[in-house]
C-alpha cells in the first residue's frame, strides 16, 4: 500500500490540480479503482496526522494535494506580490463574480485600464476570452480553480459581494471626479469664451462711437 500512497502523492503534487480516480489509477498504473480509493483515504489521514500546511482535498470527488484553507492567505498574497498588482486582482475578483461577464461591461465598471489588466489576466492564465460581437466574452480558465482551491459553484460565496460592491464604487468615485472636472474645465472654458466675446463687442462699440465723432 506504501507504494501505492507514494505513486498517488506524486501524481498529485505534480499534476497540482483536481482529479477523479479513474484518471488517478490511469497515471499511477494502478489496476484497481478500489486499492486507489483506500490509498487516498489513507493519504489523507497521514497529512492529517501530520498536521503540516499541505492537504488532500475532496471537491466534488475529486482529489488534489493543496495548501489547507488556513494558509490560503499566504499564496493570495504571494500571486498579487509576484504577478498582478492590486487594480489588476480587483479586476479579476469581479469577472470572478459575475462571470461569464462581457468584457465591455468590465471595462464600464473598471475603467479603459482593464483593458491592461484583462490582457495581464488572460497572460497570467487566469481568464478566457471569446470572441463576442464586437466585444469578448470572459469566464474563468482552470488555473484559477486551481490556484485557489475553489470549484466554480464555490466562486461567488468566496467573493463576499460587499467587496465587489466597494471595488464598484471606489470606480465609480474616480469616473464622477473625472467628469466633475471636465465638467469645471467645460464650463471654464465657456466663461473665457464669454469674456472674450464681451471684449470684442466692447471693442467694436468703441470703435463705432469713434467712427460717429
Amino acid at each position: 500500500m506504501e507504494d501505492y500512497k507514494n505513486r498517488i502523492e506524486a501524481i498529485l503534487f505534480t499534476t497540482g490540480r483536481f482529479m477523479d480516480v479513474e484518471e488517478i489509477a490511469r497515471l499511477c498504473g494502478i489496476g484497481s479503482i478500489g486499492i486507489v480509493k483506500d490509498a487516498i483515504d489513507e493519504l489523507k489521514k497521514d497529512y492529517e496526522i501530520k498536521g503540516n500546511a499541505l492537504a488532500l482535498i475532496n471537491e466534488d470527488n475529486k482529489f488534489k494535494l493543496g495548501i489547507k484553507k488556513e494558509y490560503n492567505y499566504l499564496t493570495t498574497n504571494l500571486m498579487s506580490d509576484a504577478e498582478l498588482d492590486e487594480p489588476a486582482t480587483k479586476t479579476l475578483a469581479l469577472i470572478a463574480y459575475k462571470q461569464p461577464v462581457l468584457q465591455s461591461d468590465i471595462i464600464g465598471m473598471r475603467g479603459n485600464t482593464a483593458y491592461d489588466h484583462i490582457k495581464a489576466l488572460r497572460d497570467a492564465g487566469f481568464v478566457f476570452a471569446e470572441k463576442k460581437g464586437r466585444t469578448r466574452l470572459l469566464k474563468l480558465a482552470p488555473k484559477f480553480f486551481d490556484y485557489f482551491d475553489v470549484v466554480e459553484n464555490e466562486v461567488k460565496s468566496k467573493i463576499v459581494s460587499n467587496e465587489v460592491a466597494k471595488i464598484e464604487q471606489e470606480t465609480k468615485t474616480i469616473e464622477d471626479s473625472l467628469k466633475t472636472a471636465e465638467k469645471n474645465n467645460a464650463e471654464g472654458s465657456d466663461a473665457e469664451e464669454d469674456e472674450d466675446l464681451n471684449v470684442k463687442k466692447e471693442k467694436k462699440g468703441e470703435d463705432h462711437e469713434t467712427k460717429i465723432t
